[in-house]
């Protein structure tokens, strides 16, 4: 057993992480570190690497460049210490449908060397965390894809790990599933949990994560928190409604010449946005140039950009694109190897 020296307050370190798949590199270089007890999400569209990325980190593929310690185990000696310390969901739940919840749990519990009676202690305070106390004696081929994905993630935690590894734990669910799954991590973060998470959607990332890696063609091109990201597509938008379309001309004009900079409307919409990084300070001088025209508004806002935007103007597509293919299904992405899920 080698324990790898280091900051003692880094979960996850990895550095000049590269796997290729025939002629194809799926990771190229990742560097990437997480502090105990925050969440990391890693966001990028279908394809970006994001799956074999975990898939290294979680010692079930070998990089082929680059190192990897999990709680200061390396992952290519001590790969049987990172995987009693770990714990992984990936993006398909793995829980055996022809058993109920409660005999998964158990099951899970004497393969970690509970014992019986441990086991089945231990199943019942998940089944009460995740809410699935009522359903636990049925056949989980019979439960919901929300409750489905509970279970998984309760089964992920059986054996107490330090770190928690879920590869987009929550797509293919509805928005009410998606919710509840939110809010069980929630109560893991308040417990110290440590969370890497894979993700495309973009308000699961703001809201969850401490930390927001952008992966695209196997590389980190951004990293920070959602306000840092926000901050690198520049400042903020002034956002003007008019009322009398009639004036909308009128209005872009005057919104240009107080906020100092080009304003467009909105194609989506009648909206006038202008960038800013004036602040309050602008808003107020396009407030009262209106005014002073006697051009009415219905909507005069300062608003930072959207995450959304950010993912745009990174990547060069939408996330809400992004999201909607890995809803679709998995596909044969370019960060996956044979065999892989959608990466």
């Amino acid at each position: 057993m080698a324990l790898v020296t280091g900051a003692p307050d880094v979960a996850i370190r990895a550095r000049g992480l590269v796997k290729r798949f025939g002629d194809m590199t799926a990771v190229a270089g990742i560097d990437l570190e997480v502090a105990r007890g925050s969440v990391t999400a890693v966001l990028g569209p279908n394809g970006a690497g994001k799956t074999t990325m975990v898939r290294m980190l979680t010692t079930l593929s070998d990089p082929d460049e680059g190192t990897v310690s999990v709680v200061g185990f390396d992952v290519a000696t001590d790969a049987n210490e990172v995987r009693r310390r770990i714990g992984y969901a990936a993006q398909d739940a793995t829980v055996d449908e022809l058993l109920t919840g409660r005999e998964n749990l158990v099951m899970l519990g004497e393969l970690h060397h509970l014992g019986r009676r441990r086991a089945k202690e231990r199943a019942t305070v998940l089944l009460e965390q995740f809410s699935l106390t009522e359903a636990g004696d049925r056949v989980a081929g019979k439960y919901s894809g929300g409750m489905r994905r509970r279970l998984d993630l309760a089964a992920t935690l059986v054996a107490t790990p330090e770190v928690l590894f879920l590869d987009e734990p929550t797509t293919g669910l509805d928005p009410r599933a998606r919710n509840e799954l939110w809010e069980v991590l929630d109560t893991l973060v308040a417990s110290g949990a440590t969370i890497l998470l894979t993700t495309q959607y973009l308000e699961e990332a703001e809201r969850l994560a401490d930390d927001i890696l952008v992966v695209d063609h196997g590389r980190v091109i951004a990293q920070g928190s959602a306000r840092e990201l926000k901050r690198r597509i520049g400042g903020e938008q002034i956002r003007v409604i008019v009322r009398d379309r009639a004036r909308l001309d009128e209005a872009v004009r005057l919104v240009s010449a107080a906020a100092g900079a080009e304003a467009l409307v909105d194609p989506d919409g009648d909206a006038i946005v202008v960038a800013t990084d004036g602040g309050a300070a602008a808003m107020a001088a396009v407030g009262g140039a209106l005014a002073d025209a006697g051009v009415e508004v219905d909507e005069l806002a300062l608003r930072p950009p959207t995450l959304d935007e950010v993912f745009l103007e990174l990547t060069g597509h939408s996330a809400a694109d992004a999201a909607a293919r890995a809803d679709a299904g998995p596909g044969r992405g370019p960060g996956r190897g044979p065999g892989e899920a959608a990466a």
